[in-house]
């Protein structure tokens, strides 16, 4: 984004008074005229910047547009080219063709709609205008056994993002998020990868915001739960967005610094079977042990009477 139009959006989300015209010329070195084209520029990219006679500029921060979300974001890799869609029909597939047609690292794509949204396993994940949908692309200098640790990440991201609104939320293997025991949000990461090197990894995941009016579809199994149910409040969907990516940003710079080892760590400590007696079904049978350890990629370490026993993929249960 041009300099003088990131400081304007920068300038406008982060104060709580009309900003006016001459201040924002004084600190850009623009004339009016100037910072007028700069304010057009803008809400043509989708930001609603209203103009209070004698006061100055307000911005309505709660409209979800890129130029409004990226006035929220730290400077770093994710977030620097942002996509919001009316409907598509699945986020990762979006930017995942966008990662075969050259996009760079960090292109985040959000939709309001999905028609054909993917969980893990073929299962399909139900994409309501109560919630939120959001892939990120990357493009790490990895092996492709290490992608899964991306997904652990993005969990650990999530769970930082989403822990001031939901307390007690929790991370089950191997990729949900829980609060009580009932589903907020699930992650799928995808990628396209030779032998020894990765070319892309998409992150896509989806959080329940808030609850259907007509209820929950019928289909949906399991327990669920969304974010305005948790919190008992109000919430901005720019700042959650904001803070989901920044959480996200902050840990993949920490990833390539510094490996796996803090993630980890804070992924074990948020997971809400470390150390417990838990079954996991397999695809033919349940296997039950204690939920010992995690792997380096992402398998599930099962104490067990016959050994431990290594899982890879599954249907964690709590017992």
């Amino acid at each position: 984004m041009h300099a003088a139009r990131e400081h304007i959006l920068k300038r406008l989300s982060s104060s709580h008074e009309p900003v006016s015209g001459d201040v924002l010329a004084a600190e850009l070195h623009l004339s009016r005229a100037g910072v007028w084209k700069h304010i057009q520029s803008l809400r043509q990219q989708g930001a609603e910047i209203i103009a209070r006679s004698g006061q100055g500029y307000v911005l309505n921060a709660e409209v979800f547009s890129a130029c409004t979300l990226k006035a929220h974001l730290h400077s770093g890799v994710i977030g620097r080219d942002i996509r919001i869609l009316d409907e598509t029909d699945s986020t990762n597939r979006q930017a995942m063709l966008e990662a075969e047609q050259g996009a760079s690292e960090g292109l985040v794509i959000f939709a309001r709609h999905q028609s054909a949204g993917r969980g893990r396993l073929g299962r399909t994940w139900h994409t309501l205008p109560e919630a939120l949908a959001c892939s990120v692309l990357l493009r790490p200098s990895l092996p492709p056994e290490k992608v899964p640790q991306l997904s652990l990440l993005t969990a650990v991201a999530l769970h930082e993002a989403l822990s001031a609104l939901a307390p007690e939320l929790r991370i089950k293997w191997p990729n949900d998020m829980l609060h009580h025991g009932a589903k907020l949000a699930g992650i799928l990461t995808e990628m396209r990868a030779e032998p020894g090197q990765v070319h892309a990894v998409v992150l896509g995941f989806g959080i329940n915001l808030y609850a259907p009016a007509d209820g929950w579809p019928a289909d949906i199994r399991q327990p669920v739960t969304d974010l305005a149910s948790i919190s008992g409040t109000s919430f901005s969907r720019i700042e959650l967005a904001a803070s989901i990516l920044n959480a996200l940003d902050s840990w993949y710079r920490r990833y390539l610094e510094e490996g796996f080892a803090p993630v980890h760590k804070a992924w074990w400590q948020a997971h809400a079977a470390s150390g417990q007696s838990v079954r996991v079904h397999d695809g033919k049978h349940y296997i039950e042990g204690i939920a010992s350890a995690l792997d380096e990629d992402g398998a599930m370490l099962l104490q067990t009477p016959s050994g431990t026993q290594r899982i890879v993929a599954g249907d964690l249960e709590l017992m």
